[in-house]
């Protein structure tokens, strides 16, 4: 058995029923900032350090890839399907967020974009690890695959 797959199996067998509601909760969560980012998309672009080499197209991928994985992310976390691969096309734009967040010098503020971009980091870290609850898509797809059987 290799590292992923003991890590999966870990994963599946100590997943807390409550945590589904977290689950669901940061999906909507990510939905509500990706639509948070088309609405002032400009804001956005802006937030984009002027001392990175990306030319005026590859902000604007950069951007609309942000967007869209957070939108998709979110709806497919807050279903519990394919979780995994959402929250790995979350976490680079997490720590992004986390590293730009950290630089803006607002840190100590109690209800900070860093202490926010951190939570949901660890969030997606731990639903990477952890992936669904028995509350998901997947888990009511592998419950009837199962009755097939």
């Amino acid at each position: 058995m290799t590292l992923i797959q003991r890590i999966e199996f870990w994963g599946e067998r100590h997943h807390p029923a409550w945590m589904d509601i977290v689950r669901i909760a940061l999906g909507l969560f990510l939905i509500a900032k990706g639509v948070q980012f088309i609405n002032n998309y400009n804001v956005l672009m802006d937030l984009m350090p002027g001392w990175m080499s990306f030319s005026s197209f590859m902000t604007i991928l950069v951007g609309h890839y942000v967007v869209g994985a957070h939108i998709l992310g979110g709806v497919l976390i807050t279903l519990g399907l394919l979780t995994r691969a959402a929250c790995l096309m979350q976490i680079p734009i997490l720590l992004g967020a986390v590293f730009f967040a950290g630089q803006s010098g607002n840190v100590l503020h109690p209800f900070s974009n860093l202490l926010l971009a951190v939570v949901v980091l660890l969030l997606l870290i731990y639903f990477l690890i952890a992936s669904n609850g028995p509350w998901s898509l997947d888990a009511i797809h592998a419950g009837e695959e199962e009755k097939k059987k």
